[in-house]
């Protein structure tokens, strides 16, 4: 427990302490945020806020992890694992995808950054090589950090996949995900507050894995997964990171976590569903980000198919405030919407932990 404590605490304090640091450095550098022409006009104004913030995120969650092993030393079954490194691997890589574009917006002063066919590609091949090695690596129990099942609450056993076509849909759920919390990075800390509370639900159920792992107690209703403590250890690194973030992000945003943030917070949420086979469970976690994608995909759809809209403008989150909502106001009551989801989705892992003891 006091390595989770540990995990936590140095990526709250390291993201508070870092981050107004990088706003001194990319303001210096000129790294501000390109405005799109067509968002709400209140969004001009934040012209030229330095962005790319995400790099503090993803180093505090780095850094938290490994911090926290410095206090793991010596104590047996307790190093750096297999699964742990697979997921700061899926958040850096596509961190590193999410930077590329965040440079080349600021290099050529356009709202754009790389073209949909490199995002894709950068996303294929970081959701590839990860789906691949986490069907890997299996423990001394013979348990691989992914399992080749749909999940909910944990594995359905009737719904087998196979390795092809659990790689083509990890990466499916992988660029789904991250590309959600993309989307949903359009008004200040509001991507930020809600991930640091899926984050936190993936506390809750990877530790709650750890302390019933088949490994060590072999009970009804156990959970047969790879190295729940360490996926504990990540979580809790990336909570505190957002966390942090969040204190100079939150309206008026200081800095902009850009899509080097966003990118990496998305992926390793969709990691985090895969390895401790929650992968449906997480449509309801994140269901801020499933509605902010769902308006999206309505409305290029109704668009393309009558020229007319649904919303008066997507995300759904710029709907509202085209509507008279202030930003604010949106903003909580999105991170309303998340507590929400976040507690219906702890309720029903905790439900399906109570079917096997018969309360």
């Amino acid at each position: 427990m006091k390595s989770v404590l540990i995990a936590g605490a140095f990526g709250l304090v390291f993201s508070i302490l870092a981050t107004p640091m990088a706003v001194h450095l990319f303001r210096r550098k000129g790294f501000g945020q390109e405005i799109r022409d067509d968002g709400p006009e209140t969004h001009l104004a934040k012209k030229g806020t330095p962005t790319m913030g995400g790099t503090v995120i993803v180093g505090a969650t780095v850094g938290g992890y490994l911090v926290a092993h410095l206090f793991l030393l010596g104590q047996p079954g307790r190093g750096v694992t297999a699964t742990g490194l697979l997921l700061l691997f899926l958040m850096v890589g596509l961190g590193t995808v999410g930077f590329l574009d965040d440079y080349l917006k600021i290099r050529y002063r356009r709202s754009l950054g790389l073209n949909k066919t490199a995002k894709l590609v950068g996303q294929l091949v970081v959701g590839l090589t990860f789906a691949i090695l986490a069907m890997n690596f299996p423990d001394d129990g013979d348990v691989t950090p992914a399992s080749t099942f749909v999940s909910y609450v944990r594995d359905i056993a009737p719904l087998a996949l196979g390795p092809i076509l659990f790689v083509v849909l990890a990466y499916l759920f992988i660029a789904g995900f991250s590309n959600a919390v993309n989307l949903t990075d359009g008004l200040d800390g509001l991507a930020a507050g809600a991930s640091a509370m899926v984050f936190g639900s993936y506390v809750v159920i990877s530790f709650w894995q750890f302390t019933h792992d088949c490994s060590t107690a072999a009970v009804e209703g156990c959970y047969e997964v790879r190295d729940p403590l360490d996926v504990t250890l990540v979580a809790v690194a990336a909570m505190g990171a957002c966390l942090g973030f969040l204190w100079w992000n939150t309206s008026p945003a200081k800095i902009f976590m850009g899509d080097t943030g966003s990118l990496a917070l998305g992926g390793l949420l969709s990691g985090l569903a895969i390895v401790t086979r929650t992968e449906l469970l997480l449509v309801v976690l994140g269901g801020l980000f499933v509605a902010v994608t769902l308006s999206v995909v309505i409305q290029v759809a109704f668009f393309r198919a009558t020229r007319r809209r649904v919303f008066r403008m997507a995300p759904l989150h710029h709907h509202f405030e085209l509507a008279g909502w202030q930003e604010n106001t949106v903003i909580v009551r999105f991170w309303l919407v998340t507590g929400m989801a976040v507690a219906f989705g702890l309720g029903l892992f905790y439900a399906d932990w109570l079917s096997f003891t018969g309360l």
